[in-house]
């Protein structure tokens, strides 16, 4: 991952960190779907120095503390609506105070900042009509937190089964894809699998590659309420859900439409990347060795000149529920859809790619190629904002594109 270039030259704040500055985007962002306000995204980054977790940490957490705080009062005093945008602000504040401090899991500060955002989010979704219904979706010996967004209209309606990633959360997926969908019609069961932000901060569960056992539960449970149409079910996955998306259609072939934004064919690429071709089968031996002194020392020192290696090392040892930075690298080598998965989708499939990916340059039009089935790939650019990873701060053209593909698809 230290081969991830400076694609941000450009960038507002934050000119030499290009995680700080992609989840400053983020929230801006957010605006598009009620989720921030620019003001006070400009307002809380404005205090942070660069690099430093903990002016991050207290700068959104203050923030998050004041607009909840204003969410309560507005409440108290009858205002409903005031009081459920508040709310949807301060989930987005809590949810990005949290964000660089999983290099400790235990750190009470994680643990509160889930608390609150989930409870502020589910004061929001309180005052939205239809209401925003919390779900428990039942998962092998436990369950999935998410949320079905009602289009509000009759009968089954078509609906769209949307998660995120490697470190998105159910409650951002509002400002990502749900309420787009509802504006157009559709149900939207939004949910957390393993490793994900409410799984991973309640039960602990690991982020697994055979995500094929996760949808199939969802859509089994999507499938038995009466106001969804099981014969239009199309599967939405943001970030490395560009990944998880396709891999369970690849095995749940109830899914009638897929949509991988933005397209992952292997995540090991991340790795795979480090070193030349003739040297590989040396360099995955050392991470999949019990030790390996030499390449731990290594890796930490490359964290110390790459932000984004130092927060998905620190992020990716909680999430895989590995042991180190060296034992995670080795476990996303499992998320592939190489050995014929890519090619056993069948249903439609929309591959999104951003021209400025921080993360997954190249991998859209990868997972393009090997596909089989009637197949898309849609290109954001720069010149439309969109060409950040997952086209943050232009989220409305985005899903705008998206969903007029899903129209089509679905008839």
């Amino acid at each position: 991952m230290d081969n991830i270039k400076n694609k941000y030259a450009d960038r507002l704040l934050f000119p030499h960190d290009d995680q700080f500055w992609f989840e400053t985007l983020r929230a801006f962002g957010a605006t598009e779907y009620g989720g921030s306000l620019f003001g006070e995204v400009l307002a809380a980054a404005s205090q942070i120095a660069e690099g430093d977790y903990e002016s991050w940490y207290v700068s959104w957490n203050a923030m998050a503390d004041r607009v909840a705080a204003a969410g309560a009062s507005q409440s108290d005093r009858g205002h409903t609506t005031s009081a459920r945008d508040s709310f949807l602000r301060a989930t987005t504040y809590y949810q990005a105070s949290e964000f660089f401090l999983h290099g400790n899991p235990q750190d009470p500060r994680i643990a509160r900042a889930y608390k609150l955002s989930t409870e502020c989010y589910r004061k929001a979704a309180a005052g939205f009509d239809p209401v925003i219904e919390t779900i428990e979706i039942p998962y092998e010996q436990t369950t999935l937190p998410g949320y079905f967004h009602a289009s509000g209209k009759p009968g089954p309606r078509p609906t769209v089964i949307i998660h995120s990633g490697f470190d998105g959360s159910a409650e951002e997926m509002h400002v990502q894809g749900a309420r787009a969908a509802v504006d157009r019609g559709y149900n939207a069961l939004v949910f957390d699998g393993p490793g994900q932000y409410g799984t991973l901060h309640r039960q602990g569960l690991p982020l697994r590659p055979d995500w094929e056992n996760v949808v199939t539960p969802v859509v089994e449970f999507a499938s038995a309420r009466p106001d969804v149409d099981p014969k239009r079910i199309a599967l939405f996955g943001a970030s490395l859900g560009g990944y998880l998306a396709p891999r369970a259609a690849a095995f749940e072939k109830r899914i009638a439409a897929v949509i991988a934004n933005d397209g992952v064919y292997d995540f090991g690429v991340v790795v795979k990347n480090r070193v030349p071709a003739d040297r590989w089968g040396e360099f995955e031996a050392q991470l999949r060795a019990d030790q390996a002194p030499e390449l731990d020392a290594m890796l930490a020192a490359q964290e110390r000149h790459s932000p984004t290696l130092r927060w998905s090392n620190a992020h990716g040892t909680w999430a895989t529920g590995t042991k180190s930075p060296r034992k995670f690298m080795a476990r996303i080598l499992d998320f592939t859809l190489a050995n014929g998965l890519a090619e056993s989708i069948a249903c439609p499939t929309l591959v999104c790619e951003a021209e400025n990916d921080l993360y997954f340059e190249g991998q859209p039009q990868m997972l393009y190629d090997h596909l089989r089935c009637p197949k898309t790939l849609m290109r954001f650019t720069n010149a439309e904002g969109a060409g950040a990873h997952c086209h943050v701060g232009a989220s409305r053209l985005a899903l705008a594109a998206m969903f007029d593909w899903l129209d089509e698809a679905l008839g």
